[in-house]
């Protein structure tokens, strides 16, 4: 080979070492994590009505819970990462004189240590003839932690333990689904997953009562598509009195005179609707509240005609 040609080769090969020079590699680096997989087994839904099955009041609390069997494994999780200095020959401008200025202090610290009887600590005798040897190499960068890079050498998965996790809450702000006298509505719970039915108020009130013989309620989980579904009765009686009682508790009580409103009171009661009464009653007595004489006409003849003793409830809210 000609020799233009073995020196261009020659230095080539050379500046291709220079350039792809070798990663100085770190102490290995580990990490630990514990983790948990939560696996859904079992999912239910429960509607709570209460008793009894046949309603014999208009006003009816049910309760819907959400239930869930959980299979949870523990896992202890250890991941180990090969640490390495990248090799950028730039650095050998300034790491190779550092080098040998690190080689001649390490060799005279090892001089000087066997005269102090070995007092000098490991990172004057040893450390500085590793960094200087590190630093005469040109295709070796100096150990850096400042730009260490890392890559993932080993995952180790170890299972500990296996558990069965169990939760109850409420259906709350969740729709339900109520059947009622060949109708359909949505209505929703609250936040406690309560849902409040009342016969006498929307969207029943709508209805003719004596149609409403059952209340069908049924509920439905959109993501895994888990339902629930009861009845409640409705007695005979008491759609009988539907009517009678939803035009004693929502007609207009300002045209109405105050004997009026105690018969209002009164007939809920003889009906069997005290929580109505009761109800209707603080009602009317908000109503006076400026008007104390009227309000003290009210509670007068609701004692006297009715045999009721009535206190504002709101009176110490002031």
């Amino acid at each position: 080979m000609p020799r233009p040609h073995l020196r261009l080769v020659t230095t080539a090969c050379a500046a291709l070492i220079l350039v792809s020079g070798c990663a100085n590699h770190l102490p290995q680096r580990s990490e630990q994590e514990a983790r948990a997989e939560r696996k859904l087994v079992e999912h239910s839904l429960r509607i709570e009505a209460g008793e009894p099955a046949v309603m014999e009041l208009p006003q009816r609390r049910v309760r819907i819970i959400d239930q869930k069997t959980f299979e949870v494994t523990d896992y202890e999780v250890t991941r180990r990462y090969d640490r390495y200095t990248p090799y950028q020959p730039w650095r050998e401008l300034y790491e190779i004189p550092l080098g040998a200025v690190a080689v001649v202090a390490g060799i005279g610290a090892n001089v000087l240590n066997v005269a102090l009887l070995g007092s000098l600590p490991e990172r004057a005798t040893r450390d500085w003839i590793s960094y200087g040897f590190a630093g005469l190499n040109p295709f070796l960068n100096v150990e850096s932690n400042g730009r260490s890079e890392q890559n993932l050498a080993n995952l180790d998965e170890q299972r500990h333990d296996v558990r069965l996790e169990y939760t109850s809450l409420p259906w709350a702000e969740r729709p339900v689904t109520v059947m009622a006298g060949g109708e359909t509505y949505e209505m929703t719970t609250d936040r406690n997953g309560v849902l409040r039915l009342n016969l006498l108020d929307g969207p029943f009130s709508e209805q003719n009562a004596e149609q409403i013989g059952k209340l069908t309620l049924s509920v439905i989980d959109p993501q895994d598509a888990t339902t629930a579904q009861t009845a409640l009765l409705v007695s005979r009686e008491l759609r009988s009195k539907l009517d009678e009682a939803h035009d004693l508790v929502f007609e207009d009580l300002e045209d109405d005179d105050v004997d009026q409103w105690v018969f209002r009171v009164e007939r809920l009661s003889q009906l069997g609707f005290e929580a109505e009464a009761s109800e209707l009653e603080q009602s009317l007595i908000e109503l006076t509240r400026n008007d104390p004489e009227l309000q003290q006409e009210f509670l007068n003849k609701l004692m006297q005609k009715a045999g009721r003793l009535a206190a504002d409830s709101g009176a110490n809210d002031d």
